[in-house]
């Protein structure tokens, strides 16, 4: 039987950010399979093993929002779960994914990862290079109908300290700006966090927090995350 450390690594580059890497081993609950994970500078990121808070990240901001032919605006590729829950969707025309890594956009391009092919296929979809709190941050260009953000582990644990003027009221205020009328923003974080829920609600006027619970097997506990939504 192969351990759960029989680790094969695909890549790892350093970037801006720290060195990140490719890898995968032995799934926990199935150790034929094996499961891909994204690290940086050690430290875990994410696994193709657990990726229901990814996916509800999409699903439930969706829920809110009734229209059809939507544009959503993805911060954050990682794997491509958000990505492809909400093209999973036919009332969503067009997502854009906005990386800050092009090593992690290469990985998707080059197949890679474990829905490379299906993303690839995707006419709906456009990935592009760059950073979206840059972008939430200028004056918008177009407006989108939903924006989900995953980049950081949390509204104040950050991947870059140039990422932390989007958690604020006035971050807040020029990311609405992106929205169209009626248009959703939500958030993923590992953790919950009182504060920028509470500006989230100062600048919409509404909040809906969501808790997502899965089972961690390499830890054998479950683990919560937190989602949090507004509506413009």
């Amino acid at each position: 039987m192969s351990s759960l450390f029989d680790i094969d690594v695909l890549d790892a580059v350093e970037t801006p950010i720290g060195m990140i890497c490719l890898r995968t081993r032995p799934n926990p609950l199935d150790r034929a399979e094996r499961i891909t994970e994204i690290t940086l500078d050690h430290e875990f990121l994410m696994s193709s093993l657990n990726t229901a808070s990814e996916r509800a990240l999409s699903r439930l901001g969706l829920a809110m929002h009734a229209g059809r032919d939507l544009a959503v605006l993805v911060g954050g590729l990682g794997l491509g779960y958000t990505a492809h829950e909400a093209l999973g969707s036919d009332r969503v025309g067009r997502v854009r994914v906005v990386e800050y890594l092009p090593q992690v956009i290469d990985w998707i391009r080059k197949g890679m990862v474990p829905l490379s092919d299906a993303l690839n296929a995707e006419p709906r979809l456009e990935i592009v290079e760059g950073d979206v709190y840059a972008l939430l941050a200028g004056a918008p260009q177009e407006t989108f109908d939903l924006v989900l953000i995953d980049v950081d582990h949390s509204p104040d644990e950050w991947l870059g300290d140039d990422n932390a003027g989007f958690y604020s009221d006035d971050g807040l205020r020029m990311a609405r700006h992106h929205l169209a009328p009626g248009g959703v923003l939500g958030v993923w974080s590992h953790a919950p966090h009182t504060p920028f829920g509470d500006a989230m609600r100062r600048v919409f006027g509404n909040l809906a927090v969501e808790e997502v619970q899965f089972d961690n097997p390499f830890i054998e506990e479950r683990e919560t995350n937190w989602l949090f939504f507004s509506r413009a």
